[in-house]
């Protein structure tokens, strides 16, 4: 088949030789890391504008105590290089959607994995991707569900092919160090709530109701 031409069976010379771009380092990120440090990839640059917080340890395990208000992608970086001190890695600590990443950064790079939140970020770098011909391999969670998609521009339909919903709920785990939406600080306040006066908000009502009042 046509479409298979362009599929390599990768032996460990190849693999040593790919370069990476790995965007997100949370729990899918820390998970994502350590395979592929393992598999003998060498090349790396990780890319995560969240700092570490306390709730982030007990399943990105990447990270320590001591590492609590660091910027994620540092810190992922030099865990990578603990694993494989001959690797060679470069991080970025803003988002990816920041102009510096422009069409010659993407085109560095032989494949990009997103361990991204939301769906924005996602189609800015599918975008950029498809432009650059560059294959994908995406991983996303939310609370027990998660997917894992691989998509090659002009084999397989790209991630703004079809509609994506924006979530209704909001998984817990999503809620950043550094906040970028409004509901990121609602869904901060309504743990603090729980936490101090032992009530429980509802899901969907009480949090849109506070969103549009803030």
């Amino acid at each position: 088949m046509q479409e298979l031409d362009r599929v390599q069976f990768a032996g460990p010379d190849i693999i040593r030789r790919t370069k990476l771009l790995v965007l997100g380092a949370g729990g899918i990120g820390c998970e994502l890391l350590k395979s592929l440090v393992l598999t003998g990839f060498r090349h790396y640059c990780v890319i995560d504008l969240d700092t570490i917080d306390v709730s982030n340890l007990n399943r990105q395990f990447l990270f320590r105590r001591e590492h609590v208000g660091k910027k994620k992608a540092e810190i992922a970086g030099q865990a990578i290089l603990k694993m494989a001190p001959d690797a060679t890695v470069i991080t970025y600590s803003i988002s990816i959607m920041d102009p510096q990443f422009d069409i010659d950064f993407y085109k560095s790079f032989d494949i990009v994995l997103l361990a991204l939140d939301n769906v924005k970020a996602r189609m800015h770098v599918n975008k950029m991707c498809c432009i650059c011909d560059i294959p994908i391999v995406d991983a996303g969670s939310s609370g027990l569900l998660g997917h894992v998609i691989s998509l090659l521009p002009g084999v397989s339909e790209c991630f703004a092919c079809t509609e994506k919903q924006q979530d209704q709920e909001f998984a817990i785990c999503t809620i950043r160090g550094v906040p970028t939406l409004p509901i990121h600080t609602i869904m901060w306040g309504k743990l603090l709530y729980k936490f101090f006066f032992l009530v429980q908000l509802k899901q969907k009502k009480e949090i849109f109701f506070l969103m549009e009042k803030a």
